[in-house]
């Protein structure tokens, strides 16, 4: 059951809106004004919920469904229990997403700038915004319409946000510009200074550091992850990318549409994703490196060399999947004897 406390739920539905909102058929339809109330997993046994079946490799899980409803596949509906009422649909996950997002909504603030905020008199705010106590907006700044500023986050001078977006707690941006829909989770730091030095008569010495970051529309970008600012060149994330907690983006790196870096990646300077890149967690990218549209590299691969659009590589240095495969069965092999 969904707490509500963090989450309201707008509930209740009938049977025949969420087969509407699920794109799904109800297969009893003396049932469609039967009341649900929450979504729940399949072994719950409170009235009036409403669970998702579709793990092909769980099968056996389907004798243990308990909810008043469920929603499923055509080729599953003989294994739902007698009593639970089912409904089918070719996508029973997209179906969930559909669903947990028409009823629940989580528990936002009401727009308003919080009397501990500090917003420069010079930064220019949009309609219907919220910015919590402690949150910082710098000289110049622009923020849209409905964005949501979370506690203590600051968003540097002259700083530009799109409409829509939102900045968690404690997070950061700074010499950054923003698109529409951005999401920046709590602790994440965005556009501070590239990991740039010269070595000089045995010192390191800083490079300045004078490039932006630039986010396109759709972005989300996870708890306590940074991303650089360039050096000269911007560091670019692309429209519609999702990077997990914890990765890092150095400077002058530039992601296509739509790439996703799962958690503790690390790419390092100047690299150049293309489309729909996709990199498992622990990743780790050497600097200057080509990613081609659609590459997918396995979790904890070490990637040393460009990459082809549309190879699937894993391992360190990463190679193509099915030589890595071969080199493990074999190092097992030899291990044995």
């Amino acid at each position: 059951m969904i707490d509500s406390r963090f989450y309201k739920n707008n509930g209740p539905f009938s049977l025949s809106k969420i087969a509407e909102i699920c794109g799904a058929e109800l297969q009893d339809s003396a049932k469609v004004g039967v009341m649900i109330n929450d979504i729940a997993g399949i072994t719950s046994d409170k009235e009036g919920e409403i669970c998702f079946f579709f793990d092909r490799k769980k099968k056996e899980m389907a004798s243990q469904i308990k909810t008043t409803a469920c929603v499923t596949t055509s080729a599953f509906v003989e294994l739902i229990p007698q009593g639970v009422i089912v409904l089918t649909c070719d996508d029973p996950h997209s179906a969930f997403i559909k669903l947990n997002r028409a009823m629940y909504t989580e528990i936002m603030h009401a727009p308003e700038i919080h009397e501990r905020a500090v917003v420069s008199p010079t930064a220019k705010i949009g309609k219907d915004c919220y910015i919590g106590p402690n949150a910082v907006v710098g000289d110049g700044a622009v923020v849209g319409d409905n964005c949501y500023l979370e506690p203590n986050c600051t968003i540097g001078d002259n700083c530009v946000l799109g409409n829509n977006c939102r900045i968690g707690a404690n997070a950061n941006v700074m010499h950054a510009i923003l698109g529409n829909n951005v999401y920046i989770y709590g602790g994440a730091r965005i556009g501070w200074d590239g990991f740039g030095f010269q070595t000089v008569a045995g010192q390191h010495q800083r490079i300045a550091q004078l490039g932006r970051v630039i986010i396109g529309n759709d972005v989300e970008i996870g708890a306590n992850s940074c991303v650089d600012r360039g050096a000269l060149d911007d560091t670019v994330i692309g429209d519609g990318c999702r990077i997990d907690n914890l990765v890092q983006v150095a400077h002058n790196d530039k992601l296509g549409r739509g790439c996703i870096l799962v958690a503790q990646v690390g790419v390092a300077g100047s690299c150049t994703f293309g489309n729909y890149v996709v990199a498992g967690g622990q990743v780790g990218f050497a600097d200057h490196l080509n990613i081609g549209d659609m590459a997918q590299i396995g979790a904890q691969s070490g990637v040393m060399r460009d990459v082809e659009a549309g190879s699937t590589i894993m391992g360190t240095p990463a190679i193509g999947a099915r030589d890595f495969m071969k080199q493990t069965a074999c190092v097992q092999k030899l291990w044995k004897k």
